[in-house]
This record gives structure tokens, sequence and C-alpha cells, in this order.
């Protein structure tokens, strides 16, 4: 079922990211009005991305899977900021999902200028529990589910020459995984995929780039029993606005393309 608008307000958040200085060193105000899709961006890094964007002068779609409220939750922060936001349900692993979401977010805000892949799953197992069927899931939903919706929103880019796409990977491509080898995978083909990207579409005004982050505290390293601050160099968890940054800066950059920025810690570096 695709979503839907939600007319109620929820409570703003007290601080609106990259206000003030980013704004202006990264010329933030060419943001203003761009609409921006955010796949899994009602929840965790996903909703801090959908912030930043907002706080940058975008209009959102957020994407949820299961957790309506999340994503509602979040688009009342946005509307608060003073930006448009909508809320659409899709499987992002589904192709005709994904095609019926690009089209509801299209009629209900306008082209897709910036889209963060950010949806994902990690389910923590050992080597001798992991089955086909779980490969399967995770390719689907962290890897398939990046071309799919790309792939959507990319013929739209491509005849307005200018398009942000930001891949969120993990630490656990370049350094292997506290989640699973087939987690470990699926995130660096997300990599793979923004290079191939970005080299075809340099010249078309589109960037392609990936950000990898390490144990950020979000619900999903939280319920990560191997997930430990000590494991970090700089010896916390990070912070989902550390990200959050990240993202609307290469949004809000035009030269930075086939990059992955690493927002670890110093826990694999580069």
């Amino acid at each position: 079922m695709l979503g839907e608008q939600t007319p109620w307000l929820g409570t703003a958040p007290v601080t609106i990211f990259l206000a003030g200085k980013l704004k202006h060193t990264l010329h933030m105000n060419d943001l203003n009005g761009k609409v921006a899709l955010v796949t899994g961006g009602g929840r965790g890094i996903g909703r801090g991305i959908t912030l930043a964007l907002a706080g940058a002068g975008c209009d959102i779609a957020i994407n949820y899977h299961r957790r309506k409220d999340a994503a509602e939750s979040a688009a009342c922060e946005v509307r608060q900021i003073g930006r448009r936001a909508t809320v659409v349900q899709a499987d992002v692993s589904q192709r005709t999902e994904v095609e019926a979401m690009v089209q509801f977010v299209e009629a209900q805000l306008g082209p897709v200028e910036i889209l963060v892949n950010n949806a994902g799953i990690a389910r923590v197992q050992k080597i001798e529990e992991i089955r086909e069927e779980d490969w399967n899931e995770q390719i689907a939903v962290n890897l398939t589910s990046c071309f799919l919706v790309t792939q959507a929103v990319l013929p739209g880019m491509r005849t307005r020459r200018w398009g942000r796409i930001i891949n969120v990977s993990s630490v656990a491509a370049q350094a292997g995984s506290l989640v699973g080898p087939h987690y470990a995978a699926s995130k660096a083909g997300m990599l793979g995929l923004t290079r191939g990207y970005a080299k075809l579409l340099a010249k078309e005004g589109i960037t392609v780039n990936a950000i990898a982050p390490a144990l950020i505290e979000t619900e999903m390293v939280s319920s990560n029993p191997n997930a430990r601050p000590e494991l970090i160099p700089v010896g916390r968890f990070g912070h989902i606005e550390e990200v959050a940054d990240v993202a609307a800066m290469l949004a809000g950059n035009a030269y930075i393309t086939g990059q992955t920025i690493n927002v670890n810690g110093g826990w694999y570096m580069s």
C-alpha cells in the first residue's frame, strides 16, 4: 500500500542539523526546494539524514517498510522545520513496489533530485548458521534495492542533468563484519555499484557517493551483542548526526563523486 501525507504535527527537533555554518560554506541554499527520497528514512541513520536534508532546504519523501509510525513522526519534524514531507510504504527490494513508490513521490512532491539509499537489514549470524535464504535476503534488501531505486529515479535526473545519489554502506564492506559475511558482501556490493554509476554519470551533472559508517548509536547496533565501543579507536559509538552531516555535505557538493566517505571513528583508515 502506498503511503500518505500526514496533516498533524509532532515535536520539533531542538537542533536543526547543518544550520548556519555548512549552509554557507557548502552553498546549501542550492538545495532549497530540492526533492529528496530517503529509503528507510524514519529511523536511525535514515531519520538523521532526513532531518539534515530538510534543514538544508529539501522537501523529503520518507520511505518505510513496516514502521509507519516512525516515518510519520519524522515527517512531522520535517514540516516543523518548514519543508514539505510525505511518507510512502514500499519494500524497496521489489521492482514493482519501487516503481509505484517513485510515481507516488513525484505526484506528491515533484521529481526526485536527491536519492539516499539507506534501507537495509542486519541479522547477526554465525557462519555455520547462514543459509542460502539468508544470503539472498541480505543481497536483496541491502544491495538489489539500491540498484532498483537508483534505476527508477535516474531517467529524470539524466533529463534534468542534475542529481545526487548517496548510498549508505558500512565499514563491514572494508573491514569485515560483526554481523556476518553475507552482510559484508551486500555492503561491499554497494561500493562497487557507487563507483560504477559515478563513472558513467559524471558528465551528466549527477554525483554518486557512498558513506561507510561504523557502530553508530542506533537500534541496529544496540541489538548486536558483538558491538562494543572499545572496538572503535576513538573509544565510543558514533552519533547519527555525524553521519547525517556527511550526507548533507555530499548533497550540496558537485565535485565529489565516486567516493566512499568513512565515518567510523578510525576503525578502517583509507
